[in-house]
């Protein structure tokens, strides 16, 4: 049995809220169950410098928990002077998902670039963030779209995220704390709506896992980020 009582292959509660907030051109409060993560996204009509005068767009991302995202206060980086080595492989992870469906040349000369703020944490925020982005890019791309910027959509499809893991010797769908921090083996998967693998992170943490084992991983992890994207055609088309 799992700690919340789910099936295993039973998701948390996912919502997607949209429009939380009225400056940036696309924003989305996503939560898995009691992992909150707030979304922004800003256009910006330039590019880093080593992309200027190549006629193609970038999209990148940046990540961060806020203090008490967790059960005990945590200092903020900006105070640390650097950014932790988690912390820069999950934004990397995030804005490289995002490119994975969008092309560049489409999106003209200028940068989206997506701020991941965890403002709760209980297990699979990178998951939640990249389902999250994904809504806040589509919706500054419609507001490009629709003020006549683009002429051209340069999104190609959907990209969401759901972790997996072998808890108490059964393959489970997305991890909370309790089970991530005690499971035998923990995996993250991004795919795209049209099946392509983005990115596979697999770890056996108490032991080894077997092919059987990574298979019902995948297989979950399709069923559940199949859901996320009938949620997230939804979030944006409110």
């Amino acid at each position: 049995m799992r700690p919340s009582e789910r099936a295993p292959d039973q998701t948390r509660e996912v919502t997607l809220e949209t429009g939380v907030n009225r400056y940036a051109e696309g924003s989305c409060l996503v939560s898995f169950g009691h992992t909150k993560v707030l979304v922004t996204a800003t256009v910006e009509e330039s590019v880093p410098g080593w992309m200027r005068n190549k006629g193609a767009g970038w999209v990148t991302a940046e990540y961060g928990m806020l203090p008490r995202a967790t059960h005990t206060r945590g200092r903020r980086e900006a105070a640390l002077g650097k950014q932790s080595g988690r912390t820069q492989e999950i934004q990397r992870l995030i804005g490289r998902s995002m490119r994975a469906v969008v092309d560049m040349k489409a999106l003209g000369e200028r940068q989206i670039s997506l701020d991941c703020d965890v403002i709760q944490a209980d297990g699979g925020t990178r998951t939640a963030a990249i389902t999250g982005a994904w809504v806040a890019l589509r919706i500054a791309v419609n507001y490009l779209i629709e003020e006549g910027v683009l002429k051209t959509d340069p999104i190609l499809g959907q990209v969401a995220a759901v972790s997996c893991g072998v808890f108490k010797d059964t393959p489970v769908l997305d991890l909370d704390y309790e089970e991530d921090s005690s499971a035998e083996a923990d995996s993250n998967f991004v795919l795209t709506d049209a099946g392509d693998i983005v990115e596979v992170q697999a770890t056996g943490e108490k032991r080894g896992f077997t092919r059987g084992e990574f298979d019902q991983l995948f297989a979950l992890a399709e069923k559940g980020i199949g859901e996320l994207f009938v949620k997230q055609r939804e979030a944006v088309s409110k």
